[in-house]
């Protein structure tokens, strides 16, 4: 953005910020998001960070209201009007219907496009404040298509694009064990998402003033599918006002003067030996799998470091397996072992949206919680479960009974085969 021309007054970044200066992070200071590539942290603009990056926050900003916003960060807000383009990109874990956030609140579906209809609104009146003229938004998450799919209306102006269908999850890239596009081997971990750096390097590298946003969603398509192969990609998929996207991506992010001479030849989306090999590719869930068998691998037999690592290894996996085991035992409890798959797991048709009750949606994962712990962001996967648990009508008390009864059965399960 910034070598495309824009401001720091027009741009708004929330950030954790607890990457550069983390301890495991073997370049102090640095951040890095490609093998070869350079420092992507010096010069950002962190208006938000820590406990600031939260629901309220981003729904606050993004609407306009700074009124609204809490903490210590720069209280910048996207105080837009009917002539402004809006361009969002986020990325985090995500699930069915929702979005993580680092403070371990979720930003649900409903609750991000009832902000997307109420920001539209706030220009209707024409009053020559307010609103937006054209909103482009990126998603990078698990499932990221549940959060438009059935939602977002195709009248207010928003075209949003995400890395993954409503079922899916998204990857990570330039992974350990990437033959052509292996992080440094200092590093254990992804050093990006699949989707989001398509998307960047693809801007990167063009004058964006003549490739529209249509190009970039047909390129970032085909290199995140896995070069059409998908089984080791998710399916890219688009949302809302597609009008929106005849646009050049000027409009929204500028273009680096560095690409101003370049001769404009597309990627062409049909041409998969133009990409990078996916080979490295790894399921976003499974990135934190990654770091931790990285961390064990490397330590030397022995060491209180390599029993360490194992631990945490161990730790993470068993966690993952009592968050299965729990929903599987409370859908039997609720539906029966025979109707359980049938009724919990089941995938709605395309257009229709996650849930019929978000509030039902939100409480039912506040009980499950209450009872089983924190679902992390493994278990956002199972969203879906507590939507089709809302939608055949159960009760909050229902659901409450059940995951006390099954979430105490799979602890003990667990500590009994530990012993």
């Amino acid at each position: 953005m910034k070598k495309g021309g824009l401001k720091d007054e027009n741009i708004i970044v929330f950030m954790y910020d607890d990457i550069a200066n983390n301890p495991d992070n073997p370049r102090p200071g640095v951040i890095i998001n490609h093998p070869t590539g350079g420092d992507v942290y010096a010069g950002v603009p962190k208006d938000y960070t820590g406990e600031d990056v939260n629901v309220k926050n981003f729904l606050a900003v993004l609407l306009g209201d700074r009124s609204a916003v809490t903490g210590g960060g720069s209280g910048k807000v996207v105080h837009s009007g009917p002539e402004d383009h809006i361009f969002v990109y986020y990325s985090d874990h995500g699930g069915p219907g929702v979005l993580g956030m680092p403070s371990d609140d979720y930003l649900y579906a409903k609750d991000l496009v009832d902000t997307l209809k109420k920001k539209h609104a706030s220009g209707a009146a024409g009053a020559g404040t307010g609103g937006y003229k054209s909103m482009v938004f990126y998603l990078e998450a698990c499932e990221s298509g549940s959060i438009f799919e059935g939602l977002l209306p195709s009248d207010i102006n928003v075209y949003a694009t995400t890395a993954s269908n409503t079922e899916e999850s998204s990857w990570g890239t330039y992974c350990p064990g990437d033959q052509q596009g292996s992080p440094p081997p200092e590093f254990d971990t992804c050093l990006g998402d699949l989707y989001s750096v398509a998307w960047m390097e693809d801007s990167d590298g063009h004058n964006l003033r003549s490739e529209s946003v249509k190009q970039q969603y047909e390129v970032v398509k085909e290199r995140t599918s896995g070069n059409g192969s998908y089984s080791l990609g998710s399916h890219v998929m688009q949302y809302g006002d597609m009008k929106q996207s005849t646009q050049s991506l000027y409009t929204f992010m500028g273009t680096n003067p560095a690409n101003d001479q370049k001769a404009n030849t597309y990627l062409d989306p049909h041409n998969s030996r133009q990409f990078f090999s996916s080979s490295g590719a790894v399921n976003q869930r499974d990135a934190d799998l990654v770091y931790f068998w990285q961390k064990f691998r490397k330590f030397a037999e022995g060491t209180a470091e390599k029993r360490e690592a194992r631990k945490r290894l161990l730790q993470v996996m068993a966690r993952r397996s009592q968050v299965d085991s729990s929903i599987d035992l409370i859908g039997g409890l609720l539906f029966g072992s025979d109707e359980s798959s049938n009724k919990v797991l089941i995938v709605r048709p395309a257009g229709q949206p996650l849930a019929d009750d978000w509030d039902c949606l939100k409480s039912m994962v506040s009980t499950y919680q209450d009872h089983c712990g924190s679902l992390a962001q493994y278990g956002m996967k199972h969203m879906r479960s507590f939507a089709n648990i809302c939608n055949a009508g159960v009760t909050t008390e229902a659901m409450a009974k059940v995951a006390a009864q099954a979430c105490v059965a799979v602890v003990h399960s667990s500590d009994s085969i530990s012993s």
